[in-house]
């Protein structure tokens, strides 16, 4: 059964000037797509556009509920809180930064010969805004990077310890 987002009524698509979408489907079993996925601090590793990743909270090394954390994508300084989390299914963090509040979401579907991934991100703000008009897409593109390595970090097995 294909599922979506639960958004928060602030980052419903409907409700943000910016909507990206991007949905993969990967020969890899959902334990792993999720275990890579969840390992914040690896990002950079295997997906080129994030930086510094740092875990406020938590164990230090994987992402639950109510996790801080701060990093850089896009070039921008963001901090981040997990808002939605049930394990080896879904996953969302709210992402504040100069000039953008937004929402970035991701579903994690067992399919009989793989997984399906879907992530989807909705902002608000003065930045997002001009990203769509001078940089037309830009964050479909590195979501679908970002899909992509994690499909192929997750057919190599489990994130080191």
């Amino acid at each position: 059964m294909t599922q979506s987002i639960d958004w928060p009524e602030r980052y419903h698509p409907d409700r943000c000037p910016v909507h990206v979408r991007n949905e993969l489907v990967v020969p890899a079993p959902a334990e792993r797509i999720w275990a890579w996925l969840v390992r914040a601090p690896l990002w950079p590793t295997w997906y080129p556009n994030s930086k510094n990743v740092r875990l406020l909270n938590g164990d230090g090394r994987t992402l639950q509920m109510g996790t801080e954390f701060k990093w850089r994508t896009f070039g921008v300084a963001i901090r981040s809180t997990v808002i939605a989390f049930r394990p080896v299914e879904r996953i969302a963090w709210n992402a504040f930064g100069l000039g953008v509040d937004a929402c970035h979401a991701w579903l994690i579907e067992p399919l009989g010969n793989g997984t399906r991934i879907l992530t989807e991100e909705t902002q608000h703000g003065w930045a997002a805004r001009l990203n769509t008009v001078f940089m037309p897409g830009r964050m479909h593109h590195y979501h679908q990077v970002w899909l992509e390595n994690l499909g192929a970090r997750g057919a190599t097995g489990l994130p080191p310890d």
